[in-house]
């Protein structure tokens, strides 16, 4: 992960794109709202595989595992306990079967979700109750994994939690939190969805061996606020990957149920591969190392933002 982070090209990392929707856009739809993108572990494997190879083509240089809706407490409620090692690993492999089969030398991310509902800091609970449960998912998932990426996290405790779960296995650790959306255009200060400011967020952090910390799953336009607070609140490497949903909403169960209908009314329609870069060029600007894309933000994207990292690479060489 280091050699990722410190490449000597000085190039960002170029993350993947959205999974569970893109599943749901090659026509992967859920009848079971609870299960989301896992369901295509045993419905569709090769269509998640296939997606999987899509992002590398398009040039990502990490791809992430299908598990953010495989938490073992999360598969119980949805009537699959005891399934949870099988499917955790099985979206192992088939990301190391996706690098296989395109050839590149990409690293796998092993996602580590909120485990009790996105965009909920409510219903985070507490540390002793949750990180057992990181601990075990990245156990299940560090076979097969280069690093965790701990995402969506809400409040610093979950935080704090999933980090200390996955560090359990050595592998590094990769820490994103999603940030709420101002109230109005007076409220300048970036905040975390339970109220806490992004220096609680980083501090919470402090002494746990976290590579990097990122900021996904929210408005671009919020992320490219927050990513200047972010990296003066931090010497490690810091980042961002934002959806293109057009409402954010307290429940991230109301996202499933349109999702999953197949109307995907929440896609918005001004973030083509190119306006997206242009959020991105906000946060390289901003010092940004790590950088891709969530929930609707595709392939495509992905191979704009290749190009635009590329093409300044070679402005920067002919330069020097």
């Amino acid at each position: 992960m280091k050699n990722l982070l410190t490449r000597p090209s000085g190039n960002p990392v170029l993350l993947d794109g959205g999974l569970g929707q893109e599943l749901i856009r090659r026509g992967m739809l859920d009848t079971e709202p609870s299960l989301w993108s896992a369901n295509a572990l045993t419905e569709a494997p090769d269509l998640v595989q296939e997606v999987h190879e899509d992002y590398l083509r398009a040039g990502a240089d990490v791809i992430t595992t299908n598990t953010y809706a495989t938490p073992p407490e999360r598969l119980s409620e949805a009537g699959l306990e005891g399934r949870a090692e099988a499917l955790n690993q099985k979206a192992g492999r088939l990301a190391e079967r996706a690098r296989a089969a395109v050839g590149q030398d990409a690293l796998i991310a092993g996602s580590l979700p909120p485990i009790r509902g996105s965009y909920r800091p409510d219903l985070v609970g507490e540390m002793d109750e949750i990180e057992p449960q990181y601990r075990e998912q990245a156990g299940y998932l560090a076979p097969h994994v280069d690093f965790f990426l701990c995402e969506t996290m809400s409040t610093p405790g979950e935080a704090q939690a999933a980090a200390r779960g996955a560090a359990s296995t050595g592998c590094p650790v990769l820490v994103s939190y999603t940030i709420a959306d101002p109230s109005s255009p007076e409220e300048a200060e970036p905040r975390l969805r339970d109220g806490r400011s992004l220096e609680e967020a980083v501090e919470a952090l402090s002494g746990l061996p976290v590579e990097g910390i990122l900021l996904n799953c929210s408005y671009p336009e919020s992320i490219s606020a927050a990513v200047p607070v972010l990296r003066e609140l931090t010497d490690r490497p810091v980042g961002a990957y934002a959806n293109a949903f057009t409402h954010i909403p307290d429940d991230f169960d109301e996202h499933a149920d349109a999702l999953n209908s197949g109307a995907r009314p929440e896609q918005r329609e001004d973030l083509s591969p190119e306006a997206y870069a242009k959020h991105v060029e906000n946060w390289l600007s901003a010092g940004a190392d790590i950088v891709g894309g969530c929930c609707e933000v595709g392939p495509g994207h992905v191979a704009h933002l290749r190009t635009m990292i590329d093409s300044a690479a070679d402005t920067r060489r002919a330069a020097g």
